[in-house]
């Protein structure tokens, strides 16, 4: 598949219907909708298709759902690591093992596989461009967008435009939507080579310990005998924001060497397995909030609008849904004016309000990172009771409510189930 340069596009080219800036799970995903559908997509990326991406790399159920939609999901899944079980530990080392439908493939696949999909589809797709702010109408409605490449300014214009520009706020800044400039989460992940452990280490571990709060650690285990091993520390927000220095005290490759001491297998990893790379930090964007979901003329999408949930850290699947919705949002108005925009921005929002409440029950979970005893109560109650991990492996996907185990009435489920 050969990509277009700048250099080989006429003026004509910087033109298009739909700008989608950023390659990532949302970008893509809505590129490639939208592109199906006849409409006239130009994806843009800051590098080259099959770019590195810091995460975890789970594919939980939503995730399996939004692939499915899209028909990539076999193709992901003929170069992912299969996965059956998530085992989720708590402090004391107890241990249950929730079963879903899971996999793990690295972003850097997993990114080029979507990003190639939209180009299947119809999608144009031009890197490496850095976003450098929008255009804009008199009325002040956005028109398209500025970016450089290498030394060249060069000016998109589009009816809409999609900002897919991940956690990072400078972004959502340029575009002029930005609420707050802190992160949500912070994460620390690093690669570990290591053949003589695929056996040992089968499944996708969620390890909670006083040494990552308010957070987790994680080993999930990665295709080529490889593991993805990396802390989210969550509310690092507030965090950073609690006082003077505090800023300081929040050392993620301190909190990463602490939870390799506290937690067995991962000190296993480090010292018999070969860290290919360096590792690697990058901030997040929980619960739908930090940024405004579109002004006239743009609509921010997947981790730009906070995808990701609290509790678990995850949010591909749900980053693809908002840039379906989006897509959706842009298919159903074709034939209006582009003036008159405020039907579509309704449209996209009004799917995004619907997800906010299961945002807020993972965010009431989220409790469980900053009291770790709260997970060796429910690990404890559901290794005696098939009702209680049944409804873990509801939360899992998405088919039980996730706050109810960590609310007063869910505490007192756990002893009468």
């Amino acid at each position: 598949m050969t990509m277009p340069s700048l250099s080989s596009l006429s003026r004509t080219d910087f033109s298009c219907h739909t700008l989608v800036i950023g390659a990532g799970p949302a970008g893509s995903a809505a590129a490639r909708m939208l592109a199906q559908a006849g409409v006239d997509v130009l994806l843009v990326d800051q590098q080259p298709m099959g770019r590195d991406k810091v995460c975890g790399d789970g594919l939980v159920p939503d995730t399996h759902h939004a692939l499915r939609r899209l028909g990539l999901l076999d193709q992901v899944l003929a170069q992912a690591r299969p996965v059956t079980h998530i085992g989720c530990i708590g402090p004391r080392g107890g241990r249950v093992d929730v079963p879903g439908e899971l996999a793990v493939l690295p972003r850097k696949a997993l990114d080029e596989i979507l990003a190639r999909g939209a180009v299947d589809a119809g999608a144009r797709f031009l890197a490496p461009c850095r976003f450098e702010g929008v255009l804009e109408d008199a009325s002040g409605r956005v028109t398209g967008a500025r970016f450089k490449h290498g030394d060249q300014s060069v000016e998109i214009r589009a009816s809409w435009v999609l900002l897919a520009t991940g956690a990072n706020p400078k972004p959502l800044q340029l575009a002029g939507v930005c609420e707050r400039h802190t992160p949500s989460g912070v994460a620390l992940r690093g690669y570990v080579h290591a053949p003589a452990l695929v056996e040992q280490m089968p499944m996708m571990d969620m390890v909670w310990s006083r040494a990552v709060r308010p957070g987790y650690g994680w080993i999930f285990p990665a295709p080529g005998a490889c593991f993805n091993v990396g802390v989210i520390v969550a509310d690092s927000h507030r965090t950073l924001s609690s006082g003077k220095g505090a800023k300081k005290d929040l050392n993620l490759r301190a909190i990463f060497d602490a939870f390799c001491k506290h937690y067995p297998p991962a000190a296993t990893l480090m010292r018999e397995g070969r860290l290919t790379g360096e590792l690697k930090g990058a901030p997040m964007r929980f619960t739908l909030n930090g940024a405004r979901w579109s002004r006239s003329g743009l609509m921010v999408i997947g981790e730009a609008a906070g995808t990701t949930y609290s509790f678990t850290g995850e949010g591909i699947g749900k980053a693809m849904e908002t840039g379906m919705l989006a897509a959706e949002a842009l298919i159903a108005s074709r034939g209006a004016a582009p003036q008159g925009d405020a039907q579509v921005r309704e449209h996209y929002e009004q799917g995004l309000r619907k997800l906010q409440p299961r945002y807020r029950l993972y965010e009431r979970a989220n409790r469980v990172n900053a009291l770790p005893w709260l997970a060796d109560l429910v690990v404890w109650r559901a290794q005696r009771s098939q009702s209680v991990l049944s409804r873990l492996s509801g939360v899992l996907n998405e088919t039980s409510n996730p706050g109810n185990p960590f609310s007063l009435k869910g505490m007192k489920r756990l002893f009468l189930d």
